[in-house]
């Protein structure tokens, strides 16, 4: 339960680390340096915790590997999507996005997992259900940016739960990141061949550090949801998610 509390309070400052270290950067670029040292941050990790040998029999069974990949397809959209809302000063819907995720993570659970909901939960779901709605209305047109953050973790964390045991939280996120460097490197190659190029250095020590440091935040919320999705049912998980929008909003 600690771990899935301290992971949302991570990710409800995000907006600060981008608007604040990293709004000289493009979102493209931004994500690519969040991978990359992110991956560095994992492997610093596995290295320190001596857990090397977990990962290729993870990738060896089939099914791990299948809920592995899904997992870094849907959040390398999830952070493609919050960062290009940040950037360009659209963080009320990405707030809206963590308020829709927790009620398709929760029916995810219930109708793919089989979970049950005590009515105290059930009424609290309402309460979200109608606040998302009255949200949606009032922002006056799709809010796709919205959409595709919510059904993005949502399907994240049903993968993670699918792993359940099987897989570490440090090694999976190790893989994930893994998985997803060689996409960050294209993807800051794309940015360098394009004007203005590439932006990290322009700004000096703390512009640098700001994207440093965004990678390797990255890893650490990742890890205790990781930790969470692993232990508690994921309706819990779903509800409390709504620590993240409270936050950002």
């Amino acid at each position: 339960f600690s771990f899935g509390i301290g992971a949302y309070l991570i990710w409800g400052s995000f907006p600060i680390i981008i608007s604040v270290l990293g709004s000289f950067a493009s979102a493209d670029e931004i994500v690519g340096w969040r991978i990359i040292f992110g991956f560095a941050m994992a492997v610093l990790l596995l290295t320190v915790t001596k857990t090397w040998s977990s990962i290729m029999p993870i990738l060896r069974n089939k099914n791990s590997l299948t809920w592995m990949l899904v997992s870094t397809a849907m959040i390398m959209v999830n952070w493609q999507v919050y960062v290009i809302g940040v950037a360009s000063h659209r963080i009320i819907e990405t707030s809206l996005g963590y308020f829709i995720n927790p009620l398709v993570t929760i029916a995810l659970a219930v109708f793919f997992l089989k979970e049950r909901l005590s009515r105290l939960q059930w009424l609290a779901v309402s309460f979200g259900s109608v606040a998302v709605v009255v949200l949606s209305v009032d922002y006056g047109h799709l809010p796709w940016i919205a959409l595709s953050l919510a059904f993005s973790f949502g399907l994240y964390g049903l993968a993670k739960n699918k792993l359940g045991g099987k897989v570490s939280a440090i090694s999976g996120y190790a893989i994930e990141s893994g998985f997803l460097t060689p996409i960050a490197v294209i993807q800051l190659s794309f940015v360098a061949a394009l004007a203005p190029g590439i932006q990290f250095g322009s700004q000096g020590p703390l512009g640098s550090f700001g994207l440093i440091m965004f990678g390797v935040m990255t890893a650490i919320p990742l890890i205790f949801f990781g930790i969470a999705a692993k232990h508690l049912p994921l309706s819990y998980v779903g509800l409390m998610q709504y620590m993240t929008p409270v936050i950002q909003f």
